[in-house]
């Protein structure tokens, strides 16, 4: 009688779990500082959209992105911020020299594993991260991105919400 009673339960206990993970990862949140001190949640972005990308001082495509970066951080129209998880590093000291010779104009944070596991995994780097203004994950690539594809991305979204 109790090897029945488990039986039962174990689908209900596993049904919970997976609804308790479903509803937190669909509000979910995240919490970082910069380089600046300046703390970023995503809930503080609500009403914009978030692009989170990991990269590192040494990684050739993560710097091939970074001027289009600072181009979608910076255009006012996309309603987009930008923000840079550096990974894999000496020292803060480092990092920051390395993004102010760049002219990087998006906050900079330091990663760390707590970090990590409050957006996502890291499969390689760049690894980007995009949050829709209702706090959503919509879009996820391992790899370098591109200005332009980000503003296409961005354009077919809204598209698809005016229908």
């Amino acid at each position: 009688m109790q090897n029945l009673q488990r039986k039962r339960f174990y689908p209900m206990w596993l049904a919970a779990l997976l609804l308790a993970l479903t509803a937190s990862w669909a509000q979910a949140d995240f919490r970082m500082t910069d380089t600046n001190g300046k703390t970023h949640s995503l809930s503080a972005y609500k009403g914009k959209w978030v692009l989170v990308n990991y990269w590192a001082t040494w990684c050739p495509p993560c710097l091939e992105e970074i001027p289009d970066l600072i181009a979608l951080h910076e255009n006012k129209k996309n309603n987009l911020v930008v923000l840079g998880v550096a990974l894999d590093y000496r020292s803060a000291k480092q990092v920051t020299e390395f993004a102010d010779g760049l002219l990087v104009s998006y906050p900079i944070v330091l990663g760390s594993p707590k970090i990590t596991n409050q957006i996502g995994p890291v499969q390689g780097l760049p690894t980007t991260y995009l949050f829709n203004p209702e706090g959503k994950m919509v879009a996820q690539q391992v790899g370098a991105i591109t200005r332009e594809s980000v503003e296409s991305f961005l354009a077919d979204q809204k598209k698809v919400s005016k229908k």
